[in-house]
């Protein structure tokens, strides 16, 4: 394994070092996940990027021996992976450049991933720099791509947690959502993700029927964790892939709750996801989808699920499939899906796949 050699350089300190170092060559990046793009406030300076979504990520390569990290994100856990090492976690780094130096001569790749969920906040990354003598390698887009929308599960919520009482810190903690499912499929097809997901949030009713003004497909639009900016971007996934329905089923209705009762919320359930997918299928013209459900809670979500693909089919819709999960120890953070249990779930999903590979057509 090749050293790396990781230096951080304090702000108050950075043009005397950028200066000396001469890292001010910003490399191409290809950006994945919903992101903001800022233009740059400096001459000669790449663009910025601004996040909250799970899962975002940022490629590059060079031709050299450093690069520079600029990064300006005081709320995440972040992974730093050079040429596909293990990862180097940065917690909470703030406005910070990470300068990776020694490196052997010749091509290398580098990589910065979001790993923690931020349902209220953002944070910027602000490039990869290279020295002036030094050359970009291209680094194109997959030619695969596949879009995970959903809850918790999805999110990888506590999924590395040793315990299943956790504070709202140790959430926060274990939750890496680079270890969850829907990055396991991705890179197992070497395809490009997003992962538009939010812990808490159902289909028309949320946890213990919490924030009744909200649900995943009124959040699903925006670019960012709040309604600054539709999402306009010209992203075309092959597959998408929704898992939907834990927040909607595994708590009992309250009094207050708009839904007379249960047959009530099951029925609104499957009418919103079907406007849902209707809804994506008019942007995603190409798109197989595939719903996946857990069979916990006596069957109610994989029955609600089953109905939704059902009614779907009967109307016309062809490109359409359902992925079931069972027998998980649930193990994470308040009884979620461990990271054992993500590689449970990863496995199905690459399964039935693999086993079509004409939805990547």
């Amino acid at each position: 394994m090749r050293k790396i050699n990781i230096a951080v350089i304090c702000l108050s300190c950075l043009a005397a070092t950028a200066q000396a170092d001469n890292l001010t060559k910003p490399l191409p990046v290809n950006a994945v996940g919903r992101v903001v793009q800022e233009r740059a406030g400096e001459k000669n300076a790449a663009p910025t990027y601004l996040y909250s979504w799970p899962g975002v990520y940022f490629e590059s390569a060079f031709e050299g021996t450093s690069v520079d990290v600029r990064l300006n994100d005081d709320e995440n856990i972040l992974n730093l992976i050079v040429d596909d090492q293990a990862p180097i976690v940065l917690t909470k780094p703030g406005k910070t450049v990470y300068a990776i130096k020694n490196l052997s001569p010749g091509t290398h790749k580098i990589r910065l991933e979001k790993r923690t969920e931020t349902q209220s906040t953002k944070g910027r990354f602000e490039g990869f720099y290279i020295s002036n003598d030094e050359r970009a390698s291209k680094v194109n887009a997959a030619e695969l791509r596949i879009e995970f929308i959903g809850d918790s599960f999805t999110v990888g919520y506590g999924n590395t947690s040793s315990s299943r009482d956790c504070t709202n810190e140790q959430v926060f903690e274990t939750t890496n959502t680079q270890l969850g499912f829907p990055p396991r499929v991705a890179k197992y097809f070497k395809a490009d993700y997003q992962i538009n997901a939010s812990s808490g949030f159902g289909v028309v009713r949320n946890y213990n029927g919490t924030s009744p003004d909200k649900s995943l497909p009124k959040l699903y639009p925006y670019t960012l964790n709040d309604t600054s900016m539709l999402y306009q971007e010209q992203w075309k996934p092959h597959i998408i892939v929704i898992g939907l329905g834990t927040n909607d089923f595994s708590t009992q209705l309250k009094a207050e709750e708009r839904w007379p009762n249960r047959e009530a919320l099951r029925a609104d359930y499957i009418e919103t996801y079907k406007a849902f997918i209707k809804a994506l299928r008019e942007k995603n013209p190409k798109a197989h989808f595939i719903l996946n459900a857990s069979t916990k809670f006596d069957g109610e979500i994989k029955a609600q699920v089953e109905k939704v693909i059902a009614d779907l089919k009967a109307s016309g819709e062809t490109k359409i499939d359902g992925i079931f999960f069972d027998g998980l120890e649930y193990a994470g953070c308040h009884y979620h899906p461990s990271v054992k249990d993500d590689e449970v779930v990863a496995n199905l999903l690459i399964e039935k796949i693999a086993a079509n590979p004409k939805w990547w057509k």
